[in-house]
C-alpha cells in the first residue's frame, strides 16, 4: 500500500489507492471494471500509533472493518475521507498536525516545505502535472515535507482532494520518502502493485540518500505520469522507468 504524509490518518480505500473507470475529464476511453467503492489508503512504512484526536475513530474504523468488507459496507464519499485521514496518520505518526499556516498563499500542485527542491524543478514539476491533468483528467499534487513542519490535513482544502486525486508525500522520516493516497477512480484504471513498485524502486533509503530527496521525488513523478498515460489494460503499468 502507498500514502501521502501529514499530520493526521488520511482517507483511505478499500485496499489502499484508487482509480477511475471512467473519468469526464479524461480522453482515454477504459473498459468497464467493477467499481470499488472508495479510496485506499497505501503506505510503505509500519504504520505509527494513532494520535490521541484519531483513538475513536480509529477503533471505529477497525471494528467496522472486521465486521463487513469495506467494499460492501463503505460508501465512495465516506471512504475517501477515512482514506485521508489514514494517510495523514501514517505520514504524522505521532500527533495529529494541522499547520494551514505552512500553506502557500496561491494555489499551487507542488508544495516543498522541506526544501528538496529548486524553484526550476518545481517549475518542471507543476509543468508536467498540469500537462498530465490536461490530457487524463487525473490531478497529481505534490508535497515535500519533514515532519513536523507539514501542513498535514490542511492540505485535503487546499488540494480539494477527491476520487481522482493522487496526492504524493516525500518524507523520510521514517525510511522510505515516498508515500500516495490515490483516489478510487484513478485505482480502477492503475494497479496496486504499481505504486508499491514505485515506493520500491524510488523512495527506498539507498536510493535517496544516494541521488537526494529531489531525484526520488522526480523519478516518482516521471513514472506516474508515464503510467497515467498508458492505455488501460491488463498490463498498463507494469515496468517503473
Amino acid at each position: 500500500m502507498v500514502l501521502l504524509l501529514l499530520p493526521s490518518p488520511l482517507p483511505r480505500a478499500p485496499y489502499g489507492a484508487a482509480a477511475s473507470t471512467s473519468s469526464p475529464l479524461s480522453s482515454r476511453s477504459r473498459p468497464g471494471r467493477r467499481p470499488l467503492a472508495g479510496a485506499r489508503c497505501s503506505a510503505h512504512r509500519t504504520p505509527p500509533p494513532a494520535s490521541v484526536s484519531e483513538e475513536a475513530a480509529a477503533s471505529w474504523a477497525g471494528e467496522l472493518a472486521a465486521a463487513v468488507p469495506w467494499k460492501a459496507a463503505v460508501s465512495g464519499a465516506l471512504a475517501l475521507t477515512l482514506s485521508f485521514t489514514c494517510f495523514v496518520g501514517l505520514v504524522n505518526a505521532k500527533a495529529g498536525v494541522n499547520k494551514p499556516e505552512l500553506l502557500p498563499k496561491e494555489f499551487t500542485t507542488v508544495i516543498d516545505v522541506a526544501g528538496f527542491l529548486s524553484s526550476g524543478q518545481e517549475n518542471r514539476l507543476r509543468q508536467e502535472i498540469e500537462d498530465l491533468e490536461k490530457d487524463t483528467g487525473y490531478k497529481l499534487r505534490v508535497l515535500a515535507q519533514n515532519y513536523p513542519d507539514t501542513p498535514g490535513l490542511a492540505i485535503k482544502d487546499f488540494w480539494q482532494v477527491d476520487d481522482r486525486t493522487i496526492v504524493f508525500v516525500a518524507d523520510p522520516t521514517f525510511g522510505n520518502i515516498i508515500n500516495f493516497n490515490v483516489g478510487s477512480l484513478i485505482d480502477l484504471d492503475i494497479p496496486q502493485s504499481f505504486w508499491s513498485r514505485v515506493s520500491g524502486k524510488y523512495g527506498n533509503m539507498f536510493y535517496w540518500k544516494d541521488k537526494g530527496e529531489d531525484a526520488s521525488i522526480e523519478g516518482a513523478v516521471t513514472a506516474i505520469s508515464r503510467c497515467l498515460r498508458e492505455p488501460t489494460g491488463p498490463s498498463n503499468c507494469s515496468e517503473v522507468f
